[in-house]
């Protein structure tokens, strides 16, 4: 082969001009120039104000995330976390093709490391903040959960999905091991193979195979999701807020921990419960037959 024949082949091995890379993540950057809406996030009161409902709200970017939009979802969660009369927490995504597809990258496309490292530290906050919070809070996806939106649903109790909901963490495929919380949740929410192998190839999963390896707990066509998110909601709302925070706080203290450690910290939430009036009002109202009525919870 000639000099020149040896340097075209070259050009054209390093130089690709078309790829079917990304094909299998059905998403782009956002579009630049489009209006962004009033609030990247919205939050709303239900069932007299017991259940909240966020919002991500940049249905026109797949809900990719911003930092602005990464702030505002800390704060709404930070201030529902002392409202004692919100007993559940419902978190979706705006639109019907999208929950969140991670980070905008657009956003990210000119950030100086000192930006990015900054942003980095703001999305930790707010997925510590979502994990962290004591009141029970449940994902409700209704499209594509990639990368850093993946993770927030990760981040929550439990999933539910739309039937047509699909699941990935492609941050292999853009140069970064992924750093919202999947490394460590993901393997905990699917075989431990099966979490590995998502985050080495970036291929998603569909909504049914999630459901299937037990990642996600039910799933509903999409035009009644977050009808059977409000009613899983609402059947949590009507428990003993203080009982079903102490069993989440068991749950969440306990994984990990020797059988006699983690009875030991269930006993602890359960004398929580075992003392408080709510336990007199939930017996009453079963021999009694009629509904019970719980207190907010106090600590």
């Amino acid at each position: 082969m000639t000099g020149p024949d040896r340097q075209e082949e070259g050009n054209v091995a390093t130089n690709p001009t078309s790829t079917d890379r990304w094909k299998a993540l059905d998403f782009g950057p956002p579009p630049s120039g489009v209006e962004e809406p009033g609030s990247p996030v919205l939050i709303d009161y239900l069932s007299e104000g017991q259940v909240a409902l966020i919002t991500l709200n940049r249905p026109h970017a797949d809900n990719a995330i911003t930092t602005e939009m990464g702030a505002r979802l800390t704060e709404i969660v930070e201030t529902i976390a002392v409202r004692p009369a919100v007993r559940v927490v419902i978190l979706t995504g705006a639109g019907e093709r999208a929950f969140s597809v991670g980070s905008d990258l657009r956003q990210r496309k000119d950030m100086t490391k000192e930006d990015w490292l900054r942003q980095r530290q703001d999305f930790d906050r707010t997925l510590y903040t979502v994990r962290q919070l004591r009141k029970p809070i449940l994902a409700a996806v209704n499209g594509t959960a990639y990368g850093g939106g993946c993770e927030l649903a990760q981040s929550t109790d439990f999933i539910i999905a739309s039937e047509d909901a699909t699941f990935g963490q492609p941050e292999a495929m853009l140069g970064l091991a992924a750093g919202g919380g999947s490394p460590a949740l993901l393997p905990r929410l699917l075989p431990p193979g099966k979490a590995l192998q998502m985050l080495m190839t970036g291929d998603p999963i569909t909504a049914q195979e999630a459901h299937r390896l037990g990642m996600v707990n039910e799933l509903h066509p999409q035009d009644e999701l977050l009808d059977a998110a409000r009613r899983i909601a609402e059947k949590i709302a009507s428990n003993s807020p203080t009982a079903v925070q102490a069993v989440k706080r068991a749950v969440q203290l306990g994984e990990g921990q020797p059988t006699e450690q983690a009875v030991a910290i269930m006993m602890d939430m359960h004398w929580r419960s075992a003392v408080h009036p709510d336990r007199i009002e939930g017996i009453g109202a079963f021999n009694e037959g009629r509904e019970p009525t719980f207190q907010d919870p106090d600590y």
